[in-house]
């Protein structure tokens, strides 16, 4: 057996939560429901202007991670920290969670540790406004062969492509992985950064063994409609996962074929739906399910973030399989 049933690797960021609605948003200059990158100075001034915040472990590869942790598996996650004291929450947080935290705290250098700004507006709609600080600063060497390659499931974030040494972490790990007999897979992040990075993207389809997006995201690598895309993706794909957005979920490998319906949920905080996606959708795939559980206990598992505050999940995920007939 291996020493992880599920590895992540992703930027390490710590999420700051508050109330806000339209009227604030606008004031601040804040898209509405989008994530976008800020520099310090930006990231400092939205951080004063927030009001009963709330401070949690996050950044997407990591809210799976918690997922999967509660759902009992063995996990652990490669990311960067600096040594202050958002770091040292961070890392605390995740070893209380149950996840590894391979990497200690960085001490000395300048960037600190990563942090996003996330405003909740009355409709659960959320609006992330992320400064990377040190997270961004993940490379190969962070990387060891004893987790990596000691993992069943390598479960990797399309942000970390924005620079080229979380690319080369990227490539390292997935490489360690697949060499030591275990699947790699990646989340397509968004839109913009599939964008950003489409040729690197298009490759990594063909490489890994499974590949996770929505609809806009599998429309944007192909540059056309969803169906023309997901039949060229399942051309060069293991395994290829489509979330649409309150309608259903499609999961193709090969000539298989499942359609997931979604229920509908109101939501509270619309913040970690797709990382618990993953999470629901990766621990069916660790335990031998077929597409149609797999992507049935995504779906449970998003619903039950979306029901609450935060990116990571309250109840008892088994329990909520369990009623579901999944397990």
């Amino acid at each position: 057996m291996k020493r992880y049933q599920v590895v992540g690797i992703g930027n390490a960021i710590v999420d700051v939560f508050s109330p806000a609605d339209d009227s604030f948003l606008e004031l601040m200059g804040i898209e509405k429901g989008i994530m976008q990158l800020v520099e310090r100075e930006r990231g400092e001034l939205l951080y004063a202007s927030m009001k009963d915040r709330v401070q949690a472990p996050g950044g997407s590869v990591a809210n799976t991670l918690a997922g999967l942790g509660n759902l009992g598996l063995t996990t652990a996650f490669i990311g960067r920290v600096h040594d202050d004291a958002l770091g040292r929450f961070y890392a605390d947080s995740m070893a209380a969670q149950g996840t590894d935290f391979v990497n200690a705290p960085v001490p000395g250098g300048e960037l600190p540790t990563s942090r996003s700004m996330i405003f909740v507006a009355p409709d659960g709609e959320r609006s992330m406004n992320t400064y990377l600080g040190i997270s961004s600063e993940l490379g190969p060497e962070d990387v060891a062969d004893d987790v990596a390659g000691q993992a069943d499931i390598l479960f990797l974030e399309g942000y970390l492509y924005d620079k080229p040494k979380g690319m080369a972490a990227f490539e390292r790990a997935a490489k360690l992985c697949q060499q030591n007999g275990g699947q790699a897979g990646i989340a397509l992040s968004d839109p913009f950064c599939v964008d950003r990075h489409r040729g690197d993207f298009r490759r990594l389809v063909r490489d890994l063994d499974y590949v996770i997006g929505n609809e806009h995201e599998w429309s944007s690598l192909y540059q056309c409609d969803l169906e023309a895309a997901l039949a060229q993706a399942v051309q060069d794909a293991g395994l290829v996962v489509c979330t649409r957005s309150g309608d259903e979920v499609i999961l193709l490998r090969g000539a298989e074929r499942a359609v997931v319906p979604v229920r509908r949920v109101v939501p509270v905080d619309a913040t970690g739906a797709g990382d618990q996606f993953a999470a629901g959708f990766l621990y069916g795939l660790s335990t031998g399910r077929g597409l149609d559980v797999a992507g049935r206990m995504g779906c449970v598992a998003a619903a039950e973030v979306i029901s609450h505050y935060g990116a990571r999940p309250e109840a008892d995920l088994s329990d909520l399989f369990a009623r579901a007939g999944l397990i």
